[in-house]
C-alpha cells in the first residue's frame, strides 16, 4: 500500500496544480480578467480562496510564476555565460540572453503558456516591473548585459537603453506569437524553438549594431 503523501507533499501539489492553471488562464484571458477564485475553481480546489492562502495576492502569485520560470532558465543562462568566458563579440553574448529563454520554451514541451502569459504581463505597467525586477536581479544576466555594454563602446549610452527595450519586447513577443501560433496548430516561420532562437538572435545582433541617427 502506497504511503500517505505529508501535509507539506499535498501543500506542494495543490501549489503546483495553482501555479499551472494560473499560467493557463492568464495566457489565454489575461491577468486581470481571471480572478483568483476562478483559478481555484479551475485548479480542482473546494475551497475558492486556496489562491489567496497559498499565495497572497494577485501580484504575489504572478511574482511566484515568474520565479518557477525563472529558475530554470537562469541555469541555462549560467552554463552559456560560463562557455562563453572571454567572448568580445555581440552575438555570443546575444546568444546568452536569447537561447535560455527558447531552450526553456522547448524543454516544457507541449503546449506551453509560460510565453504568453509574459506578453501579458509586460502589456501591464505595475507587473511589468515585477517581471523587470526578477529577471534583472539574476546574477548571470547581469553578466550579459555588462559584456554587452563592453561589446558596443560606440553606441551612445541612451541609445543602448532604447534599443535593450526594444530588444526586451522583441524576444517576449517573438516568443508569444509562436507559442500561440504552436497552440493554434498554426504555421510558423521557423520550425523549432532553436530555430526561432537562431531568428532572433540574428535580428538582435542587427538592432544593437545598426547605425545610430545623431539627429
Amino acid at each position: 500500500m502506497a504511503a500517505r503523501p505529508s501535509r507539506a507533499e499535498r501543500a506542494h501539489l495543490t501549489r503546483e496544480q495553482i501555479l499551472d492553471t494560473a499560467e493557463r488562464l492568464f495566457a489565454e484571458h489575461g491577468v486581470f480578467a481571471v480572478s483568483n477564485r476562478q483559478i481555484s475553481e479551475a485548479a480542482g480546489q473546494g475551497n475558492t480562496a486556496a489562491v489567496g492562502y497559498h499565495f497572497g495576492t494577485k501580484t504575489d502569485l504572478v511574482r511566484a510564476l515568474i520565479r518557477r520560470h525563472a529558475v530554470q532558465t537562469e541555469v541555462l543562462r549560467c552554463r552559456m555565460v560560463a562557455a562563453a568566458e572571454g567572448a568580445t563579440d555581440v552575438r555570443t553574448w546575444v546568444s546568452c540572453l536569447v537561447r535560455p529563454v527558447t531552450d526553456h520554451l522547448a524543454e516544457l514541451g507541449g503546449p506551453t503558456w509560460y510565453a504568453r502569459f509574459g506578453a501579458q504581463v509586460m502589456a501591464d505597467p505595475v507587473l511589468r516591473e515585477v517581471m523587470s525586477e526578477e529577471a534583472l536581479s539574476t546574477p548571470c544576466l547581469q553578466r550579459i548585459i555588462t559584456e554587452l555594454d563592453r561589446c558596443l563602446p560606440h553606441v551612445p549610452a541612451e541609445v543602448k537603453e532604447e534599443r535593450d527595450r526594444m530588444a526586451g519586447l522583441l524576444i517576449v513577443h517573438v516568443c508569444a506569437e509562436r507559442e500561440r501560433a504552436l497552440a493554434d496548430d498554426s504555421p510558423t516561420p521557423r520550425a523549432t524553438w532553436q530555430e526561432a532562437g537562431s531568428g532572433l538572435v540574428d535580428a538582435l545582433v542587427g538592432l544593437w549594431t545598426a547605425p545610430t541617427t545623431t539627429r
